[in-house]
């Protein structure tokens, strides 16, 4: 597989980060460098992980995981969007939250990067050295992640509370477009 190719895979797949990592940047007031090489990073090592399982796991556990990827894609992200949905309703004139838990990082990095498992199957399937792939893909992650957390600081400032509401509206809507692509095609 040619460089080009891969480094398309790498994008395709860190645009699920991106938009996290945007709604991440609209909802975390103050954010600074430390949270955001911790929000990328985190993103870019699940995203470096799960193309490295599924190489190793390889089409014995394809079969599995594709029957439910989508939906935990889904349940995680639809949940974390109706508490970011929640909150923004309640809280009105208070604050932002000034950092992101562990576990709703944990779980943003686990949703966003299921897809990257079917990628690793696809490659040993093809017989495709890992090294390289995981490396581009987890290069590109961590940089559409911190574009995403730095446009999205940019423009969640201006708007408050109603940021987080828009944000959990995303992360919905980034479950469903994942349950629907692979519902339906």
């Amino acid at each position: 597989m040619d460089l080009l190719t891969i480094i398309v895979i790498a994008i395709g797949l860190s645009m699920d980060s991106f938009a996290v990592s945007l709604t991440n940047g609209f909802v975390i007031k103050d954010l600074n460098l430390k949270n955001a090489l911790k929000i990328a990073f985190s993103f870019s090592l699940f995203q470096t992980l799960m193309p490295l399982i599924g190489w190793v796991a390889g089409s014995g556990f394809e079969q599995y995981i594709r029957e439910i990827d989508h939906w935990i894609a889904f349940f995680l992200l639809s949940f974390l969007g109706l508490r970011m949905i929640y909150s923004g309703l309640i809280k009105r004139g208070v604050s932002l939250s000034n950092k992101i838990s562990f576990f709703t990082l944990i779980s943003q990095s686990i949703a966003t990067s299921i897809d990257a498992l079917a990628v690793g199957i696809s490659f040993a399937l093809l017989n495709i050295s890992i090294l390289s792939p995981v490396l581009i893909i987890g290069i590109v992650t961590f940089l559409f992640s911190m574009t995403g957390l730095y446009l999205g600081r940019k423009f969640g400032k201006k708007f408050g509370n109603i940021a987080e509401i828009i944000g959990g509206m995303i992360l919905i809507g980034i479950g469903l477009k994942i349950l629907i692509e692979h519902l339906y095609y």
